[in-house]
């Protein structure tokens, strides 16, 4: 591995601010895992949906997606609805509700918890597969469509914000999301204003006593609701599906609210939260308890509050694998065992697991993804509906090079276009553009599904994909656990494989060359130098920020066309932050002025600009500038044409030669430069510098100037731990597979 430049020629972050758009803070105060990740939610509203299907071929797959998930939310919500009656607002609890809030209290006290509440209950005889639930189908919104808020209920919002100091600028956002009568809602709790993406409490408390004068305070109930609301939103922005109780009580208290169980409990009443317990593993939790041993019978357990949506979703992820699980069809396993017979190592372990089990996961680096090709073309061969469904567009791409390569091979026999193509993306098989349909049912027209990049999978979308497959379909999540989770609550994949109740197949592919072998090894730990006859891998050395963004321009625009043959627009420079004179704001800053120089005439972007396209939180798609004209900037993102208008450019689009670890996570690129300042020290984590480094196809540039905390967060930092509950629905509904036999 070079550590020199070969000359000053050729070879020459910030962590996001704690601002509000920067990105957003957890509930201990500290910046959130996925810090670019949450900047992107804080900085960016969501999508809104119009009425009507016309031209649904010119419609895009995000706001499509969007509006499918809306639906299944309804669908979800509903489906509670029906088992346990809904909190009427301003209502006390009473029941098992009741009993959980005292289980708080208690918990946080020191108590011993009541054993009636943690008790967990017999479970009840495992019966055949449900009915398939009918599922509605999308209703498909164009891109960037119009606000359904009218404009005078704007105007009349713009009116109290005014009237509180807060800015005007926020009127559209506060009115769509408090919905009709939102002047009155926020004159009546001002600390509704903290429901509006990047408005922090420290704003929200000044708008209020703007508006409320003498009548404000910090015991206000109507505060601690809206910062138990807030606190949960951040937690989700951070990747948790729910917080600990104390943990949420003791940000509570941070944030000067005086009695935080009567701001849970107030928040519980009004069902915008809910509150439930897990029991804990210990290791004599399997120990029969002695009858009437109350003592005996009361077990640890952690007291949970979460936002409904997610908690909702979490369970219905959970019953959703369960069913997929339970309802495996009975078939003839000759053809799958022929198939098996013809692979080897574990790609007919993989095709032996799938043929006998409804889910099976897959670990692998990039190399591994021709594994899930050949069983997709396996499967295909033997008649059965199979899709694979990629995260991103450019993941899309390279599964259908390696599914072209397999048939080319004759692995597969029949590979026709009777199915459709069988490469897709999770937003567009969802969203009803790409794939096979869905059945009139409401769920997919498919036998098999295999999704890539499985680490990136969140829990509401996750949940979406298994309530959307038919009885009798297999499910394989495939990816490389290495990586950063996913940019939404939830680490579904790596809560899977922790929880072991599916049979689990690790390949044993390595990816090739150098930067395959520097790869391997930050995954378990070690940064190890390795050799580069081809200068595969160059170390950059730099003392500051102003350096690395001077050294990181020259390697884009100069060295690695030079040296290397890959050009500009095949790099991808990758950074810790948005932030900072290192940032992915500093750096495109720079790499437009030496790439693309223009005046940025609409919205600071010019014909050519290198993008990056967020239709949704959390979700970005790269591409570049095509034009701009009074519909609004016309993009080209994967091949697609994309139409943003005007005023939501500034939200959802950014130049793209920069990005951070988080929005880079699904793609491959020729070369990448990975920027690593010296204020970045305390972001890097082995799951970042993993990532960074494993997108670089044939080079990857290296500018260092955080000395030895590289090796260290390679070696002792992980990935941040995020709170959720689908390991312990799992285990509660599906058993313990047996291991999968090793291939010969």
């Amino acid at each position: 591995m070079s550590t020199e430049p070969e000359t000053t020629e050729d070879a020459e972050p910030g962590a996001p601010g704690a601002g509000a758009a920067d990105g957003p803070q957890t509930a201990d105060g500290t910046a959130p895992e996925g810090g670019d990740a949450g900047a992107e939610a804080t900085e960016e509203t969501e999508a809104t949906a119009a009425e009507g299907s016309e031209a649904a071929a010119k419609l895009s797959e995000a706001a499509a997606e969007l509006a499918a998930q809306r639906l299944e939310r309804e669908r979800i919500e509903r489906r509670k609805a029906e088992k346990q009656g809904p909190v009427q607002a301003g209502t006390k609890l009473s029941g098992k509700a009741a009993d959980l809030l005292a289980a708080v209290r208690a918990v946080e006290s020191g108590e011993k918890p009541v054993a009636r509440v943690f008790r967990e209950p017999e479970p009840a005889p495992r019966g055949a597969a449900p009915e398939p639930v009918l599922r509605p189908q999308p209703v498909l919104a164009p891109a960037g469509a119009p606000s359904a808020v009218a404009p005078e209920a704007v105007e009349t919002v713009r009116a109290v914000l005014t009237e509180g100091g807060a800015p005007d600028a926020l009127a559209p956002q506060v009115a769509a999301a408090l919905g009709e009568g939102a002047d009155d809602q926020l004159r009546e709790d001002p600390w509704q204003l903290l429901r509006v993406p990047g408005v922090r409490p420290e704003q929200a408390d000044q708008f209020a006593r703007a508006l409320l004068g003498a009548e404000c305070g910090p015991d206000d109930e109507r505060r601690g609701r809206a910062l138990t609301v807030w606190l949960l939103e951040q937690a989700a922005i951070a990747g948790h599906t729910a917080l600990d109780a104390s943990a949420l009580a003791a940000a509570l208290a941070q944030r000067s609210v005086p009695d935080p169980d009567v701001a849970v409990q107030s928040t519980l009443a009004e069902g915008e939260a809910l509150v439930f317990q897990d029991a804990l593993d210990t290791p004599d939790a399997a120990a029969p308890v002695p009858e009437g041993d109350e003592e005996a019978e009361e077990r640890p357990v952690r007291v949970l509050v979460g936002l409904e949506r997610y908690a909702l979703a979490e369970e219905s992820l959970a019953d959703g694998l369960a069913r997929v699980v339970n309802a495996l069809p009975k078939e003839d396993a000759t053809d799958w065992a022929s198939a098996a017979a013809s692979a080897s190592g574990s790609t007919a372990e993989l095709i032996r697991a799938v043929a006998g089990h409804g889910i099976v996961l897959h670990t692998g680096c990039e190399a591994s993804r021709a594994e899930p090709a050949a069983l997709v073309a396996a499967a295909r061969g033997l008649g059965l509906r199979a899709y694979a469904a990629a995260h991103t567009p450019d993941g899309r791409r390279r599964f259908a090079a390696l599914l072209g390569a397999t048939e080319n091979a004759g692995a597969s026999r029949d590979i026709g276009d009777d199915h459709g193509r069988p490469e897709v993306t999770v937003a567009g098989l969802l969203s009803g553009t790409e794939g096979p349909g869905r059945d009139p049912e409401g769920a997919f027209a498919l036998d098999l599904l295999v999704v890539l990049d499985a680490p990136q999978l969140d829990v509401e979308t996750a949940a979406m994909l298994a309530e959307s497959l038919p009885d009798g379909a297999r499910l394989v999540l495939s990816g490389d656990p290495g990586v950063l989770w996913s940019a939404g609550p939830g680490r579904v994949f790596a809560d899977l494989l922790a929880a072991r109740v599916c049979p689990q197949v690790a390949s044993r592919t390595p990816d090739p060359g150098p930067i395959g072998e520097l790869v391997s090894g930050i995954g378990i730990g070690e940064l190890n130098q390795v050799e580069a006859p081809g200068k595969e891998v160059v170390i950059v050395p730099v003392r500051d920020a102003g350096e690395a963004v001077h050294r990181t321009v020259q390697l884009v625009a100069d060295s690695v066309p030079r040296a290397i043959g890959i050009p500009a627009e095949q790099t991808q420079v990758i950074t810790p932050g948005h932030g900072g004179a290192a940032g992915t704001r500093a750096l495109n800053t720079a790499l437009k002025e030496r790439l693309n120089p223009g005046p940025g005439r609409f919205g600071g972007f010019d014909p050519g600009d290198r993008i990056a396209y967020s239709p949704e939180p959390g979700r970005t798609v790269p591409g570049h500038v095509v034009k701009a004209d009074a519909d609004g900037l016309h993009l080209e993102c994967a091949g697609a044409p994309v139409v943003v208008p005007q005023e939501r450019v500034e939200q959802s689009v950014r130049h793209g030669w920069a990005l951070t670890a988080h929005q880079a996570v699904g793609l491959r690129l020729p070369a990448a430069v990975v920027v690593l300042p010296g204020d970045a020290a305390q972001a890097l984590t082995r799951p970042w510098i993993y990532t960074a480094f494993g997108r670089a196809e044939r080079h990857l540039s290296v500018v260092h100037g955080v000395d030895q905390a590289l090796a260290r967060a390679v070696a002792e930092v992980p990935q941040k731990p995020r709170t959720t509950r689908l390991p312990a629905l799992l285990k509660a509904q599906v058993p313990v597979p047996a291991p999968v036999p090793a291939a010969s």
